[in-house]
């Protein structure tokens, strides 16, 4: 995509114009626009709320030119709305440039402009055009809008990886795009069946051991260039399950229709590492996967089954559709042994998690005041939706064994509190924090400025956290 700043938009064809309630009808009376514009916005009764919007005919400015339509596109308390809508709605009309006016933070603008134009498109045969010009009108050319363009194509590339179906993202292919992201920063390792074994990830294995595509463990490792005493280091964990049918507790088929989508948790270590390079944080970050297909065979992992995990805990199996905990576990007592001042694990983990906050919140819980404080901060900056749940000890007991230390399911009260203890058993020494995001990771229809389907969310939250 092209970005441009110029008073020139002859070869546009869609002019779109930010307002809010105080300024609107000053913005729309200035020389751009027709004689009586902003009267016809009050007779439809448009009100500036965010990311509310209303179109005209090209007639509406003074020298359309090339112009098609002209969009009128509500501020309200921030910009992220608008530069969403006006992405939107260029995509649902096919308009393949735009000139935008009175934008004030470009960052948020290009972002989430780049975000609501967004489409998986792979496999379709038709399709509208995308943009490919945005041209900024009387704005300077800033760095906010080279760091939105590079967050926004990080998160579209966590949601091309989570839209992308399981047959083209699997554990190998995965681990494959994961060693593309190496760079003069970047060091990408994977682990195949042999090493897992020796290294004993257990739960990459026995989730894996149902499927013709073995499992893998990804370890990627930012190193910042001006890296010294002061440098934090930080470690990123993504649940990677590219296809959960739900082993031998197998899943009903509507429920297992779009369980391509559980492997986002990885899709969100993946989409920062694409950003790391350019964004260039000082921070050292490292970013563990494990990816597997929870599948159904004659060698599946059995319930009864117990696990012994590299940091000594046993696990015994009490459902095999719980399998998202036992591949976090792995990484989990690895990213322990890294001696980072904080960890943060994503998956994509309890169907509890969207009962309790419905569709787009996503669940926190952690060890550490500070650690969530300042995910929740980075959080509510870019917009992204949190809400802290507790991780009281007394509810352990739910998870307690009879023939292993722990069982991988407390019961159906509490459980996205429940899984976040059964994780929290394989962390030792490290301030840390668990996001569920089984909600906001894929939406079913269309939300805001987001397409049914993968979201890419938290890429946005966690740079921020790394960058700001």
């Amino acid at each position: 995509m092209q970005i441009q700043f110029s008073q020139d938009y002859s070869d546009t064809t869609l002019f779109a114009v930010i307002v809010d309630e105080d300024s609107m009808n000053e913005v729309l009376s200035g020389p751009l626009f027709s004689e009586g514009l902003s009267q016809w916005v009050v007779e439809a009764d448009f009100k500036a709320t965010d990311g509310g919007s209303i179109a005209f005919p090209s007639a509406a400015l003074k020298n359309p030119n090339g112009i098609k339509s002209v969009l009128i596109v509500a501020k309200g308390d921030d910009e992220r709305l608008a530069g969403g809508t006006i992405g939107f709605h260029a995509k649902s009309k096919g308009f393949d440039s735009v000139a935008i006016y009175n934008a004030s933070n470009l960052e948020q603008v290009t972002t989430q402009l780049i975000l609501g134009n967004y489409r998986f498109e792979h496999y379709l045969s038709e399709t509208k055009d995308s943009l490919e010009t945005v041209t900024f009108i009387g704005a300077s050319e800033n760095d906010g809008v080279a760091r939105g363009l590079t967050i926004a194509n990080a998160r579209n590339f966590a949601r091309d990886l989570v839209n992308a179906p399981a047959d083209d993202i699997y554990p190998e292919t995965l681990a494959e795009t994961a060693l593309e992201l190496a760079s003069d920063n970047v060091e990408v390792e994977v682990w195949g069946v042999e090493k897992l074994i020796e290294e004993g990830m257990v739960g990459c294995l026995a989730v894996g051991q149902g499927s013709t595509r073995p499992p893998r463990f990804i370890h990627l490792h930012y190193t910042p260039s001006n890296k010294d005493e002061n440098t934090q280091k930080v470690v990123l964990v993504g649940k990677g399950i590219t296809f959960d049918a739900g082993g031998l507790s197998l899943k009903p088929s509507n429920g297992m229709q779009t369980m391509r989508c559980d492997m986002a948790g990885s899709a969100v270590v993946l989409g920062v590492f694409h950003a790391l390079q350019t964004l260039a944080p000082n921070v050292e970050v490292h970013g563990l996967i494990g990816a597997a297909e929870n599948m159904v065979a004659g060698d599946s992992f059995k319930l009864g089954d117990i696990l012994e995990y590299r940091n000594g805990k046993t696990v015994e199996i009490h459902n095999t559709d719980a399998e998202g905990r036992l591949v976090l576990a792995d990484c989990l007592c690895y990213g322990s042994q890294l001696g980072a001042d904080y960890m943060i694990d994503f998956a994509t983990l309890t169907g509890a998690c969207i009962v309790a906050l419905g569709e787009h919140y996503n669940a926190v819980l952690s060890n550490d005041d500070d650690v969530l404080n300042n995910l929740q901060s980075s959080a509510e900056a870019v917009g992204e939706r949190t809400w802290r749940l507790p991780l009281p000890s007394m509810y352990k007991k739910k998870l307690k064994g009879t023939w292993s230390d722990l069982k991988n399911v407390g019961g159906r009260a509490a459980g996205t509190i429940t899984a976040s203890l059964f994780l929290s058993e394989f962390v030792s020494n490290t301030k840390w924090a668990h996001v569920d995001i089984a909600g906001p990771a894929f939406v079913d229809s269309t939300f805001e400025h987001f397409h049914n389907g993968g979201t890419g969310v938290m890429v946005e939250s966690v740079l921020h956290m790394l960058t700001k």
